[in-house]
């Protein structure tokens, strides 16, 4: 999750491939084409679409600069101690390789995934289409049923991915192999993003979400106080928009632990603060973990509250010095929202909404193995952080919906009735260690540590999909 793309800066960007930026060929990071000045007024109409265009027709030419190699340069799966999972291990360990093999792949879902358009000078840019066949080669996956939606980005090339577009369309794939995936390019931002832009550009898509799927993953946001009323209130009646079409949004409680996403720059706010849109009661706020899985079969072995900040952040090959070294699971109670309704009665909750609500692996050195093409180098990497979580809840949401025959659209109650259930335990990965304490300079930002239940670290914890899907299917309200 960020208010930046996790490709905004270079370091970063190289953390879910586990290397850095310099090992590219300098086409794929090629200066910037001149941009208008961004001010408060956005570029609309003929402006914008030339200026889109002209974007992407230079980074298409930079993106198709060099011929990929042709085996992988970085392969996480076959270091001495493997740093990633296959698709096979990661849903064994989430129990959903059993329903995967009785059918239920999603297939008949769509899953809608809002993303920002490729800025000119934005490093590792790939052809999304080249790494899903990479993907699919590699892990026996089917072809998707894969389309771009650009009606909110005129001119954008739409094929053109990002390492955070790459993230979200493969772990869906992987999780949900036959369900649908619809993409929908908003307009980039470039790297001086503000709050209001990136409120600006994923309120619409949120709208247009329903006409294209029925669940949403969502790994952009930032700090609660990053945002004017005005914006909170325009993201929520987009989300209410989405809850009254039954489709489900599942959205990224942030990668620095109990402070808030930054509102811009690289640096958290050194406070606890709840990330929007995380936090608000309309979502499904999904939080992270660290996963202990065989390697071997896949069986789960354990599990933790995602918290490696400081160099035990940085994944293999990435300077530390240059790396934002904040990793652990954002969560904890919002200022904006009360309580809802769904949240009564949870021990730990107070008066005020309680995130996250669930969890899943975030962690960079257990991650599910990523495929790309990526500046002309072929990596097999893993991905990471609550981006990686938030769009394999919104499969398993996919492979829910197919399971139940409609869609179950707003299924926090349903959540929540589960884990106050006999079934929590079978239905859930109970997730009792770790905390999401970081420390940002001489600051400490002491959080909130993982317990029995619910807790504002990893919420009721990671699925069993093979108990919980059914259940999801007899509690969501019809």
């Amino acid at each position: 999750m960020k208010l930046r793309r996790l490709t905004a800066a270079s370091a970063t960007a190289a953390a879910l491939f586990g290397v850095t930026a310099a090992a590219f060929p300098a086409a794929a990071q090629a200066a910037p084409l001149p941009l208008p000045a961004l001010t408060s007024k956005a570029l609309t109409g003929t402006a914008l679409t030339a200026r889109y265009q002209a974007n992407d027709q230079a980074i298409g030419r930079d993106a198709r600069a060099a011929k990929p190699a042709a085996g992988p340069v970085s392969d996480c799966l076959t270091l001495a101690s493997p740093t990633c999972y296959t698709p096979l291990q990661f849903r064994t360990a989430y129990g959903i390789q059993p329903l995967i093999n009785r059918g239920i792949t999603g297939k008949g879902e769509t899953v809608v995934l809002p993303e920002e358009a490729a800025w000119r000078g934005e490093p590792l840019l790939s052809d999304i289409r080249q790494d899903l066949a990479k993907f699919d080669s590699l892990f026996g996956l089917p072809a998707p049923d894969f389309r771009v939606n650009t009606s909110l980005a005129p001119g954008a090339q739409p094929y053109l991915a990002n390492v955070e577009y790459l993230l979200d369309v493969e772990a869906v794939h992987a999780m949900a192999p036959g369900a649908a995936i619809r993409v929908i390019l908003i307009p980039d931002s470039g790297p001086a993003e503000s709050t209001s832009q990136v409120l600006t550009g994923f309120a619409p898509a949120l709208r247009l979400a329903p006409s294209l799927g029925s669940v949403v993953s969502l790994s952009y946001g930032a700090a609660e106080s990053c945002f004017t009323r005005k914006q909170t209130g325009a993201l929520h009646s987009a989300l209410q928009f989405d809850q009254k079409r039954h489709v489900t949004v599942a959205v990224s409680s942030g990668d620095d632990g109990a402070a808030g996403n930054p509102c811009a720059g690289d640096t958290p706010l050194a406070a606890r603060v709840a990330n929007e849109p995380s936090s608000d009661p309309l979502v499904l706020s999904v939080g992270g973990t660290s996963l202990a899985a065989s390697h071997a079969t896949g069986a789960y072995t354990g599990e933790t509250a995602w918290n490696r900040t400081g160099t035990g952040c940085t994944p293999a090959g990435v300077d530390s010095d240059d790396f934002n070294l904040y990793c652990a699971s954002g969560g904890g109670f919002s200022d904006d929202f009360t309580r809802p309704g769904y949240q009564e009665h949870v021990p730990g909750i107070g008066a005020r909404r309680g995130l996250p609500d669930v969890s899943a692996d975030a962690d960079f050195e257990t991650g599910l193995a990523l495929a790309g093409i990526v500046g002309g180098k072929f990596l097999i990497a893993p991905g990471g952080g609550t981006s990686l979580a938030a769009p394999v809840w919104a499969a398993i949401v996919a492979l829910a919906d197919q399971y139940a025959g409609r869609h179950l659209g707003f299924i926090n109650p349903a959540i929540y009735a589960i884990g106050r259930s006999s079934q929590y335990h079978r239905a859930f990965h109970d997730i009792t260690t770790g905390n999401n304490t970081i420390t940002i300079g001489k600051v400490k930002v002491k959080g909130f540590s993982a317990s029995r239940g619910w807790d504002p670290v990893t919420g009721w914890g990671s699925p069993d999909a093979q108990v919980l899907i059914p259940l999801l299917a007899r509690y969501a309200a019809r």
